[in-house]
C-alpha cells in the first residue's frame, strides 16, 4: 500500500483524537490517509483531523495485521529502553509537528524491572512548552497510552514538572532546523 494515498476504511475502528486526546470512532467507508506509522500505530489525517490508531487495528486500512509477535521472555533492559525512546518519539505536541523527544520536553526517562511480573515499568519526566497548554492532559496521556502498548511495560507514570522551565535552548538540532531556527 502507498502510504501517501487515501484509503477507505474497511471497517469501523477506535481512534484517539490528537488534538483532545478523546477517544472516537471512525465509520467503515470513512476516506483517511495515513501519515505515519510505527510499531505502536498509525496516524491518520480525515476530515481535517489528525487521528491515531493502534497497530492491531491495520487491516481497517487494508493492511494484514501482523500477529503480535512473541515477546521472548528475557528480553533485555537495553531493548526495552530503546522501544521506550522510540515510543516517546512517536509522540507530538498537536501544537507543534516535532515530537517531544525533538522538542527536549522528555527530562527524564527511567525503565526499571518489575521482577515478579517478569516485565517493566516507565517514570517519565517531562515539561510542556508552556505551564498553561490546554492540552496537557491529552500529551500525558498519549505518552502513556504509547508507552504502555510496548509489550513487557505493565506500568507506565507520566509526570508533568515545571522546573527548569522549558525554553528554546531545549530543541535538539534536527528540531531547531526544521523550525527555522539554524
Amino acid at each position: 500500500m502507498n502510504q501517501d494515498q487515501p484509503v477507505n476504511l474497511t471497517r469501523d475502528v477506535e481512534a484517539l483524537t490528537q488534538s483532545t486526546g478523546e477517544k472516537v470512532m471512525l465509520k467503515k467507508g470513512q476516506l483517511v490517509k495515513i501519515t505515519k506509522s510505527s510499531p505502536q500505530g498509525y496516524t491518520v489525517v480525515a476530515d481535517g483531523r489528525t487521528f491515531d490508531i493502534e497497530t492491531k487495528n491495520a487491516d481497517a486500512f487494508g493492511i494484514e495485521a501482523k500477529p503480535a509477535s512473541a515477546t521472548p521472555e528475557e528480553i533485555t533492559h537495553a531493548q526495552v529502553e530503546k522501544q521506550v525512546w522510540d515510543a516517546l518519539k512517536n509522540c507530538y505536541d498537536p501544537e507543534i509537528p516535532l515530537n517531544i523527544v525533538e522538542l527536549g520536553l522528555v527530562y527524564d526517562c527511567q525503565v526499571n524491572s518489575v521482577p515478579e511480573k517478569k516485565a517493566y515499568r516507565v517514570d517519565v519526566k517531562m515539561t510542556l512548552t508552556a505551564p498553561g497548554c490546554p492540552l496537557a492532559g491529552v500529551i500525558t496521556e498519549t505518552v502513556r497510552h504509547r508507552l504502555l502498548s510496548i509489550p513487557k511495560i505493565v506500568e507506565a507514570n507520566v509526570e508533568l514538572v515545571w522546573d527548569p522551565p522549558w525554553n528554546q535552548n531545549m530543541l535538539s538540532d534536527a528540531a531547531k532546523l526544521k523550525l527555522g531556527l539554524l
